[in-house]
């Protein structure tokens, strides 16, 4: 069967869920399933898209569209979020929920693991009572493979009522086959299972269910709708009076019926929390009961290792040594191999910026703006260019790796419960992560948080943890005063990110407590199986669509700032350049942070991106009017020295580094998630305040002894 696919992009949840058909023969497919079972691998291989395929919860946040045609038929496949159940807990399942409900796909493929298929069956049977023109896909088959799982698929199909296909998404097989059982599946009549409820629970779905029948234009399963009717379930209420328009619950047929049959459960003495635990049990109990004829293991020790690897990753003595040691690793493969390619980077654009001035002068340019241009605005962009692009490209593949393997979900698990004590979000622990490469990377993750409370504390605080545009300031400080030993050098500087992590968490409690005060909410954390990492996919997705894209935005904001550098060295007023005009006003509060005037204006001017802060410093010191690159560190520490440095200077440095306020792409981003400008202040002014308090605090007690 010949397969062609196109893309038509990424679309939020609105109050609109209806995809729009291109011809009326076109079929919508809804791809659902829990997180981790290969969801979007497989809306990839159909639509030839190329979503993030995370392994933890709540990576796909909004609904990808995609097409594809087979045959004379097309279909359009909605990637809606990974979702344990149908009774949401989260954003991302209530937006999965309500596009089953009210979108009216005419079909839903429920992809499933194939080596967990019990947890994922009760997504299943619930997607089933609402939705029978449905398919299993059985996914990961490979996997199952690998660790001796058999599954009878025909005896699966036979119990669930629905086609069961098995597919490996990765390699591609069975995709053709899921295309021919979703066009077949919506072309016939389904006999799929309904969960049958004890007699008393069964008596009051049919009570209401009669009721909600009558009700013309009742656009979902009406027993579906009597149970979560029964349950109370505001979530969808709420849902159904916006998308059908119609107060449910507030229908005199609804009403009468809804007391009728809650008279019957109280009778029974079935309070609506008894209600729901006898739901769940009653599906719990069928998906166990499928897998005991379906399923079979000819190893059932074929989970050992990863239980023994979980057992040192998440144990109580060992979780955060070893979090702390393979942290360690990351950044010294990143400082130790970055020194190199960024050397040879900087070499080769610098080398270029003479033959931009007299490219420039043909053109009869006056010498004022070729200089303006060559030394001021390139050399500024080939700056942050070497020094960004280096480590991004080790770092952000590096992340990726650990996101595949299986990684980031235990790092969460280990700190969710300090984030629980801090009344923030567990998910935040991975925003965190994501912070170390790009603080603005960072601040975008944090739309898997799904509280907006909790969402703006990460976004907050994401700043606290430092990113790779301040590594440099860091190494070169502690490599020039404390430590030239790539190891010890690596060692201090866990030690500040562990500070910076502290941070993190005190500024989460301090804003839980004043100005975001609320609950923490709670969230299914699944600790998925280890898998080995597909490496092209790592590094395609970690280099275009991370690297590329942040270095793109702190391009795009230097140009500007390199222009504005060049104009303060450059431009004299009674003799003083401006710059020096500043950094003479701002001395006395540097000297009151155990910094000066120059490292100051440095950090202001850093602003647009954190990598210039030591080229400025060195230019204002010596005077230069461009920005000025040393052959080694030797010379920059005499320079240091000889203007005034000490260790008190060194260590204020190191810690305004860490604590001060975010760069221009950060705040950007911060505007764009929140909508707001207070907020983008706050999480300007909240950090600065703060590390002006630290440098304050350690240099007035350092000065003391």
């Amino acid at each position: 069967m010949g397969l062609t696919n196109s893309s038509t992009g990424i679309n939020s949840i609105g109050t609109d869920l209806h995809i729009t058909k291109k011809h009326p023969g076109d079929i919508t497919v809804a791809l659902a399933g829990n997180p981790n079972v290969g969801k979007s691998t497989i809306f990839n291989k159909l639509t030839g898209m190329h979503q993030h395929t995370g392994n933890w919860p709540g990576k796909t946040v909004t609904n990808a569209v995609g097409t594809c045609s087979s045959g004379n038929c097309n279909f359009i496949f909605a990637d809606i979020p990974g979702t344990y159940s149908l009774i949401p807990h989260s954003a991302e399942e209530e937006t999965a929920r309500d596009f089953i409900c009210f979108g009216e796909p005419d079909a839903v493929v429920i992809v499933c693991d194939a080596c967990t298929l019990e947890r994922n069956l009760n997504l299943v049977l619930q997607t089933l009572e609402l939705q029978p023109r449905s398919i299993v896909c059985v996914n990961l088959m490979d996997e199952a493979v690998k660790k001796g799982i058999s599954l009878d698929l025909a005896a699966l199909s036979d119990r669930l009522g629905v086609p069961v296909v098995p597919t490996s998404a990765r390699s591609g097989r069975g995709v053709n086959k899921l295309l021919r059982a979703i066009e077949s599946a919506v072309h016939s009549n389904s006999s799929a299972l309904k969960v049958k409820y004890p007699d008393i629970i069964e008596n009051a779905i049919s009570i209401v269910e009669t009721a909600i029948e009558t009700r013309v234009g009742t656009k979902i399963s009406p027993r579906w709708l009597a149970l979560r009717l029964l349950g109370n379930d505001t979530s969808l209420i709420n849902s159904y009076n916006s998308y059908i328009k119609f107060n449910i619950t507030e229908d005199a047929d609804v009403k009468s019926a809804l007391k009728k049959a809650d008279a019957l459960l109280k009778e029974n003495k079935i309070t609506e929390e008894r209600f729901s635990d006898i739901v769940v049990s009653s599906i719990v109990e069928i998906a166990e009961n499928i897998c005991k004829n379906v399923v079979s293991y000819s190893n059932p020790s074929y989970n050992a290792r990863d239980r023994k690897i979980d057992k040192i990753l998440t144990g109580k003595y060992t979780a955060f040594p070893v979090m702390l040691i393979m942290l360690g690793i990351i950044f010294w493969i990143t400082i130790t191999g970055a020194n190199y390619p960024s050397e040879l980077l900087s070499d080769l654009l610098m080398g270029a910026e003479s033959y931009i001035f007299t490219f420039l002068s043909l053109f009869k340019i006056p010498p004022a703006i070729c200089n303006m241009l060559s030394a001021g605005v390139y050399r500024t962009l080939a700056w942050i260019v070497s020094v960004m692009l280096p480590p991004m490209a080790i770092f952000f593949p590096l992340f990726t790796l650990a996101e595949d393997l299986g990684l980031l979900p235990r790092i969460a698990f280990n700190l969710d419960k300090y984030f629980k004590k801090c009344c923030a979000c567990g998910k935040q622990a991975l925003t965190m992560c994501m912070g170390f490469g790009c603080n603005a990377a960072g601040v975008v993750g944090c739309r898997i948080i799904d509280s907006p409370r909790e969402r703006l504390i990460a976004m907050i605080t994401n700043s606290f943890v430092p990113c790779n545009g301040r590594f440099p300031i860091l190494i070169a400080v502690i490599t020039m005063f404390f430590s030239g030993s790539s190891l010890y050098s690596s060692l201090i500087l866990l030690a500040i990110i562990v500070t910076g992590i502290l941070l993190t968490f005190l500024v989460s409690l301090l804003l839980s407590k004043t100005i975001l005060k609320g609950q923490p909410s709670s969230f299914t954390l699944e600790l998925p199986p280890f898998r080995r990492p597909q490496i092209g996919s790592v590094i395609v997705r970690s280099l275009l669509d991370r690297t590329i894209f942040v270095l793109g935005r702190a391009v795009a904001i230097a140009t500007p700032a390199g222009l504005v550098i060049w104009f303060l060295a450059n431009v004299s007023v009674g003799g003083t350049s401006i710059l020096a005009h500043i950094h003479t006003f701002l001395d006395p509060l540097g000297r009151l942070m155990g910094l000066d005037g120059v490292i100051l204006l440095a950090f202001i001017l850093g602003m647009p991106a954190n990598e210039i802060v030591i080229p400025i410093i060195i230019m204002s010191y010596m005077a230069t009017g461009t920005l000025t690159p040393f052959d080694n560190l030797i010379e920059l520490k005499n320079l240091l020295i000889s203007n005034g440095w000490t260790w008190i200077t060194a260590v204020s440095t190191m810690l305004f580094t860490l604590v001060h306020w975010p760069c221009t792409t950060t705040l950007l981003s911060v505007k764009k998630e929140t909508g707001s400008f207070k907020w983008t202040f706050a999480a300007f002014a909240i950090p600065t305040v703060i590390g002006f308090l630290i440098c304050f605090l350690f240099a007035s007690i350092a000065r003391l002894f």
